[in-house]
């Protein structure tokens, strides 16, 4: 095995958060957060990419990863590493707690994905596919009515952490009626007082016009936080409403099947899906691998409607974190984990999982 020189290795560095990265770490070393000894590695490979490239080099006990980095067996059974996520969700790692010790960056997109969702309650509220393709015959005449956003419509934002705090507080400046789920509901209402009105998940859908997801993703099914199928089908049939659905945190809460079906009959009037399942697959599928999953193939589906627009659907692939701000304040995040795990004699973060 060929020793490290580097204290920590960010992969999957793409575009200008890799300049981000090195002039925060350049800032860190100068404020004395970071010693003047300190050498990174910033990358935009992933880390079996760079491990392939590069056979026999060591890992350093600390890296930064993106969701589409695997952590070596090897490494992970060593025990003690830190491992930092630069995703918006911590969910590819979260079965590794207990083994390694693992930070995400829980503030650098709380605006940029906000400003997503509301993006898109603009968008299918406003069946803008369906006028932006009436403007070809410069028809006024066979325009639906688009929903007008006001105290008569409903939002719930389910999971009110940072960032669906973020996007209730947007959600009640644009005049909507505003209501919140999240498990955590107790404990939340001590932080945030009358601002947020929490009910049920029952209560939820008797009462909602436009559902946004905002929860961060929990696989284990052992966890109280499990939220794979959350939106099910069955789910979200019960609504009394026609309904608006937008998608920010991860395609697995959400199954397409489900949506597909729910839009095609009319219950689901309106689609932004900034997320998809199993994504690495679905990029895949969408190259011409072809599928048989039901789920992927009603995301295809999906993605043809928002490009031909043939549909009120919206589809982004995973970016609502990507504006200019969020790009510099994930790179300012990630250092500030890494100047504490050396604060910290290598021995844990500030603040890891598990976070609640």
């Amino acid at each position: 095995m060929v020793s490290n020189r580097y204290d920590v290795m960010h992969f999957e560095a793409l575009g200008p958060e890799a300049s981000h990265l090195e002039e925060e770490t350049t800032k860190a070393i100068a404020a004395g957060e970071l010693p003047p000894s300190h050498h990174c590695l910033i990358t935009p490979l992933t880390l079996q990419s760079y491990l392939e490239a590069h056979p026999g080099i060591a890992l350093p006990g600390l890296v930064t990863i993106k969701t589409h980095s695997i952590l070596p067996e090897a490494y992970v059974a060593e025990g003690g590493q830190g491992v930092i996520t630069r995703s918006a969700g911590y969910d590819h790692l979260e079965s590794l707690v207990g083994q390694l010790h693992v930070a995400s960056l829980r503030e650098y997109c709380v605006n940029a994905v906000a400003q997503t969702a509301m993006k898109f309650i603009y968008a299918t509220a406003g069946m803008m596919n369906q006028y932006c393709s009436n403007a070809r015959r410069f028809d006024r005449q066979a325009c639906p009515a688009f929903l007008s956003l006001d105290s008569s419509v409903t939002a719930t934002v389910f999971g009110v952490g940072k960032i669906g705090k973020r996007i209730y507080e947007l959600a009640v400046a644009n005049g909507l009626t505003v209501q919140g789920v999240d498990i955590r509901a107790r404990t939340l209402s001590k932080t945030y007082g009358d601002s947020v009105r929490f009910v049920t998940k029952d209560a939820a859908i008797a009462t909602t016009d436009l559902i946004i997801n905002a929860m961060n993703l929990t696989r284990d099914p052992a966890s109280p936080f499990h939220n794979v199928g959350y939106f099910s089908r069955p789910y979200l049939a019960k609504a009394r409403k026609k309904l608006i659905f937008i998608n920010l945190s991860r395609g697995e809460a959400a199954p397409e099947a489900g949506l597909l079906d729910l839009y095609r009959t009319g219950k689901i009037t309106g689609l932004g899906l900034d997320v998809f399942s199993r994504e690495a697959a679905f990029a895949k599928v969408l190259l011409g691998s072809g599928t048989d999953d039901p789920d992927l193939a009603a995301a295809t589906a999906f993605v043809q409607m928002a490009l031909e627009r043939t549909g009120n659907v919206y589809v982004q692939p995973h970016q609502g974190f990507n504006s200019n701000v969020a790009a510099r304040t994930k790179a300012a995040e990630a250092v500030k984990h890494v100047a504490a795990w050396f604060r910290n004699d290598r021995r844990h973060f500030d603040e890891e999982l598990p976070y609640y």
